[in-house]
C-alpha cells in the first residue's frame, strides 16, 4: 500500500484549524492505514496547537507537530523532511487557511505514477488582486534569476513523489523562506516530469493573514538576493 503524507504548515490558525483537519483527514483514511495527515504548528501565539492535540485524540492517522516560529518556508521544509524520514511514498502539501478544496485532490492522486510533481495552477483566484500581482511578479523574477518559466511556482497544492523530492531537497538552503518556489525551479531546471492542473483558490476562510504587503515586499527583496546566490549553485543541473 502506498503511503501518502499530507503536510500542512499552520500559524495562528485557531479559527480554521479544526475545519481543515476535518476536511483533509478523510483523504488519508481513504488512501490507506499507513497514510498520515501531518500539521506542523509554526510557533503559533494562539491555541492552534492545543486544538490540534484535541483533534488527534480520535484520529490515529493525524500527527500534530510543533516547532519554534521560523516562517512558512522553513515549516514546509520541516514537514517534508519529517515525511521523508517516516518513509512516505508521496507527499502532498497544502495550507491551513482553507483556501484550497480537498475534493480537488483526487485528480492529482490519479496521476501520481506519471509525474514527479502534480501542482495546482491558480487561474480564477478569490484572494485579491495584490496576491495575483505578487504571483505575476514572481514568475517574471524566476525568468530573470533562473532562466526558467514556472506557471505558478508557489501554489500550496502539490503532490510529489517522495523519492524525487528526497533526491533534491538538499539543494534548498536551511530555513529558506520560499522553499516551494525553489522546489518548482529545481524541477524545471532538471526537466523533471511536472504537470500543472487548474485548481480553485478561495478567499481565506477565517482569521487574519500574517503576511501583508509590506512583508511581501521585504520577502521579495530578500528573495531576489537569495535567488542570484542560489542560481550559481544550481547551474549545470541535469
Amino acid at each position: 500500500m502506498e503511503k501518502l503524507y499530507i503536510v500542512i504548515p499552520a500559524y495562528n490558525e485557531r479559527e480554521n484549524i479544526r475545519r481543515v483537519i476535518e476536511q483533509w483527514y478523510p483523504i488519508v483514511e481513504r488512501t490507506g492505514a499507513d497514510s498520515r495527515l501531518v500539521i506542523v504548528n509554526d510557533g503559533s501565539k494562539d491555541d492552534t496547537y492545543e486544538i490540534m492535540q484535541e483533534c488527534a485524540v480520535d484520529k490515529p492517522q493525524f500527527v500534530p507537530l510543533t516547532k519554534e516560529n521560523g516562517g512558512h518556508g522553513a515549516t514546509v521544509l520541516h514537514a517534508y523532511k519529517y515525511a521523508l524520514s517516516e518513509g512516505a511514498d508521496y507527499i502532498f502539501q497544502t495550507d491551513s487557511d482553507g483556501q484550497t478544496v480537498p475534493d480537488e485532490f483526487w485528480p492529482f492522486w490519479e496521476q501520481r505514477h506519471d509525474y514527479d510533481m502534480v501542482i495546482g495552477l491558480r487561474g480564477s483566484r478569490e484572494d485579491g488582486l495584490s496576491r495575483v500581482l505578487v504571483t505575476k511578479v514572481l514568475k517574471l523574477t524566476l525568468v530573470v534569476c533562473f532562466g526558467v518559466v514556472v506557471p505558478d511556482a508557489n501554489t500550496p497544492f502539490r503532490l510529489m513523489k517522495a523519492k524525487t523530492l528526497g533526491e533534491n531537497i538538499g539543494l534548498i538552503p536551511k530555513d529558506f523562506n520560499l522553499s516551494n518556489v525553489l522546489v518548482a525551479v529545481i524541477y524545471e531546471k532538471k526537466k523533471l516530469r511536472v504537470k500543472y492542473v487548474p485548481i480553485t483558490f478561495l478567499q481565506r476562510q477565517g482569521g487574519v493573514n500574517s503576511i501583508n504587503i509590506r512583508k511581501i515586499f521585504a520577502i521579495g527583496m530578500q528573495a531576489m538576493k537569495d535567488f542570484w546566490t542560489i542560481n550559481r549553485s544550481l547551474k549545470g543541473l541535469k
